[in-house]
């Protein structure tokens, strides 16, 4: 066992720090959902190449989470921190200065890689600095940083892109990562922990291998076909390396992920609460924006402030979680919180089709936020609850990686979903408006990837007007079928949730700290 260090001269200021640079993580991809719209038509960029935007950055994020904690651990948890901070200022210098969507996207990607040691260091910088009641209290102002990312995220792009241009969403990290780089050299002490094992490299390739293969395929499934050789290739070979990363887990003395924990019905209970979360609630801070913004003509500024309502119940309903805690177990409150979301992704489905005014669907939005804020922190406290106290590191990094990974997967498929619905909503009507049916589906592939004026290109100005009443009624429809899809991953993950998950893995009136909330 570790002997504990003394205490931190000034704990208050390494917690300000570590919560900072957590929320570099979660800033930056909110403020890039904003901005896509912009981005696809500065870089001429087709909706794959958008989808790529945020899947670059979310595919090594969610496969190296936990070999960066294992990392942070053997190499010291201030270094980690350092170089995460070192690696993603200089992404987001690269992303910055980009002129093709394909060097935005290896940028986006170097900056995932920055992402999943800040995050996973930052955590284990709190772990290691605070104790009992302590951690707790801890935990709950590092909610609270990351719930003000989230909230602020879509209007700070917003403003930015309207202002300065696309551009400056990333270029803006490099003075935040110089000033957080001199506060963790001057408050953060280093740590780490001298029986850490080393870093399963095998686990890491073939996890992140089939990640990418399974994600190539879904986000290029429309373009290839999905019954084409290229297309089932990535999805056979991306299943074989997930099947040989589980095997070599298996037989691996010192495992990333010991198998033999993750074989309880409450713990796959959780993870399916954990998946619904990601993919049905998480998901749509991504496809809202382009929604508000092909569908109303928002700027990116306005659509930014339209968010709100959305994301002020991400921010406020995990507060009155708490509450609900001393009388409802975790399986009540997940099951809630995924019947909410059900719900509310059916409700802006039916808004959308009908196109309704952005008052009524702001309702929508709202109960749509009020879902995801029941389900942020409660199903990574769910996931942790069932994995043994002195599996906590692991737990950590098994419930960030189930998040993440299954948002990776979300956005691409549904990404699919609305590229294909709009582009077939589209087509039957193309002739109307004087452009060829097969130039129709390619001009609402680039309207729904926020190319307004990439997707009218080939449209005479007179019947302009009519093609652009066109295309956001087929995005609308497309949206709402994307919605649809949403809903019922929600439906199906809560009646998993309530079928595997026993109402007392977290009995009522535990304290509910875990991160994300």
């Amino acid at each position: 066992m570790n002997t504990p260090p003394p205490p931190p001269a000034a704990p208050r200021q390494v917690l300000i720090v570590a919560s900072i640079v957590s929320c570099l993580v979660m800033l930056d991809s909110n403020i890039v959902a904003v901005a896509l719209p912009t981005i696809a038509h500065s870089l001429a960029a087709s909706f794959s190449d958008v989808q790529w935007v945020i899947t670059a950055y979310i595919l090594p994020f969610a496969a190296l989470l936990m070999a960066a904690g294992s990392f942070a651990d053997l190499a010291g948890r201030r270094r980690a921190v350092l170089l995460g901070q070192v690696i993603f200022a200089i992404a987001s210098l690269f992303c910055g200065i980009a002129s093709s969507a394909l060097m935005l996207n290896l940028a986006r990607a170097l900056q995932g890689v920055g992402a999943s040691l800040l995050l996973t260091a930052a955590l284990a910088v709190i772990n290691h600095g605070f104790q009992g009641a302590a951690r707790a209290r801890a935990y709950a102002f590092w909610g609270a940083c990351i719930g003000i990312a989230i909230t602020s995220g879509p209007i700070v792009g917003g403003i930015i892109s309207s202002t300065l241009g696309w551009h400056w969403a990333f270029l803006i990290n490099l003075p935040l990562c110089a000033v957080l780089i001199l506060a963790t050299l001057k408050v953060i002490p280093e740590s780490r922990n001298p029986e850490a094992r080393r870093v399963d490299w095998a686990g890491i390739v073939l996890f992140t291998g089939g990640l990418f293969l399974l994600t190539w395929a879904v986000i290029s499934g429309n373009a290839l076909g999905w019954n084409s050789p290229a297309i089932l290739a990535r999805l056979l070979g991306g299943l074989a390396l997930l099947v040989a990363f589980a095997l070599v887990e298996h037989f691996q003395s010192q495992p990333m992920v010991d198998p033999r924990l993750l074989r309880t019905r409450d713990f796959a209970g959780s993870a399916a609460a954990m998946v619904g979360y990601a993919a049905a609630a998480q998901v749509m801070i991504f496809y809202l924006p382009l929604y508000l913004q092909n569908t109303y003509a928002f700027t990116p500024a306005v659509a930014g402030v339209a968010m709100l309502p959305f994301a002020l119940p991400m921010f406020i309903v995990p507060r009155l979680v708490g509450q609900l805690a001393h009388s409802w177990s975790s399986k009540g409150l997940l099951g809630f919180g995924l019947a909410v979301t059900t719900v509310a992704n059916a409700v802006l489905a039916l808004l959308a089709v009908n196109q309704v005014s952005y008052v009524a669907m702001a309702l929508g939005m709202a109960l749509a936020g009020t879902g995801a804020g029941l389900l942020n922190g409660e199903t990574a406290k769910a996931v942790q609850s069932t994995l043994p106290a002195n599996q906590s590191g692991m737990a950590s990094g098994v419930s960030a990686t189930l998040r993440f990974s299954a948002l990776l997967i979300g956005v691409a498929a549904l990404g699919a979903v609305l590229s294909a619905a709009t582009a077939s909503a589209i087509h039957g009507t193309s002739t109307l408006w004087g452009m060829d049916p097969s130039a129709a589906w390619e001009a609402a592939k680039q309207f729904a990837a926020g190319d307004t004026g990439g997707a009218l290109r080939g449209v005479s100005p007179n019947e302009q007007p009519a093609a652009t009443a066109a295309l956001r009624a087929a995005f609308a429809s497309g949206f709402s079928i994307t919605a649809w899809g949403a809903a019922a991953v929600g439906l199906m993950t809560c009646g998993l949730t309530l079928s595997l998950l026993g109402a007392g893995a977290t009995a009522p009136g535990e304290l509910h700290v875990a991160p994300g909330e």
